[in-house]
C-alpha cells in the first residue's frame, strides 16, 4: 500500500495527493449535519407545541396538525443525514443563553418554540437547495403552515381565557396605577384595559408597556382602548372601541384574527351591529349611572337581562357597579361584568377582586 503523495503508475508518475474526503465530500457531510441538527430541532419544537395543544388546551385539530408536521419533518430525515450527526464534536452543545434557562409563562414557552420551529425550517429550506431542491421547496410551505399555526393557537388562546374571564378591569387615572393593577392580578383578575382619555401617547405607550409586561407575567389578558396603532405597538392581546371609534372590520384587517376586538354597547341595536361585525366581546351599559361615561344615560337592568338571553359572545356588564350591587346585576343574568372606580379607587384591590370573583363563579356553579 503505497503511502499519500507518492507515484502511482496508474497515474502514469504523477503525484497523487490522497486524502480522506474531497472538498465535495466533506462540504456534503457538512450540509448533512447541518440537516440532521435542524430536522431534530424543528420536531423537537413541534413535540413542546403539540403537548400544550393536547393537554394543556384539549384541541386535537391543533395537536393533530403539529403531528402531522413532525410525520412529514421525519420523512425527510434520511439514514445518511443520520450518519452524519457527531454529537461529541459538536462546538454548539455547550452555547446557552439566559434566556433559555427559564421561560416567564405558557405564552412565553410557546413563542420560544415556534420561533425554535421557524427557524430550524429555514435553516432547512436553504440547505437543502443544496442537496435536494424538492426538500427545499417543501420546508417553505411547512414554514407558512408553522406561522399559521402561531397565530391560531395564539388566539385560540386568547379566546379561551377570555371565556373564562369573569371579571373585567378597565382602569382610571391613578398614581398608583401599576401597584393597583398588580394587587387586582394578584386576586384573580384575568382581563385588563387600560384607558386613559387624556395623557400624551408617549406616556399612553409606556404605561401600556409595562401593563401588558404586568398583566403576562400573571397569565392576564391586556386590551387597549380605543387606540389599534398603540395596541399593535405595544403587542396587546386586542382592543375595546367604542360606538364612534374605528369599524370593527378596518380593526379586523390591521389586527389579524388573533387579537380580541371588542365594542361598547348601550341598547340592543347597537349590540347586534356589533355581533354582526364579528366582535368578540361586548360591553353591556352603563348599567347604572357612572361619572366615566358622562351624559350617558343608564340602561338599568334590563339591558342586562336583554343580553342574558340574546348574545351568543361573551359580554359584560358595566357602568357603576359595586361591591353593594353586583348581586342585583347577576340577577338579572350577568355572568361576566367590567368595574372601573369600584377597583381603582379600592383600599384593598385583592380583596374586592376575590369578592367580586367569589360572586360571579358562584353564580356559573349554580348555573
Amino acid at each position: 500500500m503505497k503511502e499519500a503523495g507518492c507515484d502511482d503508475e496508474s497515474t502514469n508518475g504523477v503525484v497523487v495527493m490522497v486524502e480522506p474526503y474531497s472538498q465535495t465530500e466533506q462540504i456534503q457531510h457538512v450540509i448533512y449535519r447541518i440537516l440532521d441538527a435542524n430536522l431534530d430541532r424543528a420536531r423537537e419544537g413541534l413535540r413542546i407545541i403539540e403537548e400544550w395543544c393536547r393537554f394543556g388546551l384539549n384541541n386535537a385539530q391543533l395537536a393533530l396538525e403539529c403531528k402531522h408536521l413532525r410525520q412529514e419533518i421525519a420523512n425527510w430525515h434520511t439514514p445518511q443525514m443520520r450518519a452524519a450527526r457527531d454529537t461529541l464534536g459538536d462546538a454548539g452543545t455547550e452555547l446557552s443563553h439566559p434566556q433559555e434557562e427559564q421561560r416567564a409563562n405558557i405564552k412565553s414557552l410557546l413563542q420560544a418554540n415556534f420561533g425554535r420551529v421557524q427557524e430550524a425550517m429555514r435553516v432547512l429550506e436553504e440547505y437543502s437547495k443544496l442537496t435536494h431542491p424538492n426538500m427545499g421547496k417543501a420546508f417553505k410551505q411547512m414554514r407558512y403552515r408553522v406561522y399559521t399555526l402561531e397565530s391560531t393557537l395564539l388566539g385560540y388562546q386568547r379566546h379561551q381565557l377570555l371565556l373564562r374571564s369573569r371579571l373585567y378591569l378597565v382602569t382610571s387615572q391613578s398614581e398608583n396605577l401599576l401597584s393597583t393593577v398588580e394587587a387586582a392580578l394578584k386576586g384573580g383578575l384575568t382581563l385588563l384595559q387600560y384607558r386613559d382619555k387624556t395623557a400624551d401617547d408617549t406616556v399612553r405607550l409606556e404605561q401600556a408597556m409595562k401593563l401588558r409586561q404586568l398583566c403576562h407575567s400573571y397569565g392576564a389578558l391586556f386590551i387597549m382602548n380605543d387606540r389599534v396603532d398603540l395596541a399593535l405597538a405595544v403587542d396587546a392581546d386586542g382592543v375595546h372601541l367604542g360606538q364612534q371609534d374605528m369599524p370593527i372590520a378596518i380593526a379586523r384587517q390591521l389586527l389579524g384574527p388573533q387579537r380580541l376586538i371588542g365594542r361598547s354597547t348601550t341598547n340592543s341595536k347597537e349590540m347586534q351591529g356589533a355581533i354582526a361585525d364579528g366582535a368578540d366581546y361586548i360591553g353591556v351599559g352603563p348599567v347604572y349611572e357612572t361619572p366615566t361615561k358622562v351624559g350617558k344615560a343608564a340602561t338599568g337592568v334590563e339591558y342586562v337581562s336583554y343580553a342574558a338571553k340574546n348574545s351568543p359572545i361573551p359580554w359584560f356588564a358595566i357602568g357603576g357597579i359595586d361591591p353593594n350591587n353586583i348581586n342585583e346585576v347577576i340577577d338579572a343574568g350577568a355572568q361576566r361584568v367590567a368595574v372601573v372606580r369600584s377597583l381603582m379607587e379600592a383600599d384593598q384591590p385583592t380583596l374586592v377582586t376575590q369578592y367580586f370573583l367569589s360572586q360571579l363563579y358562584r353564580v356559573k356553579a349554580n348555573a
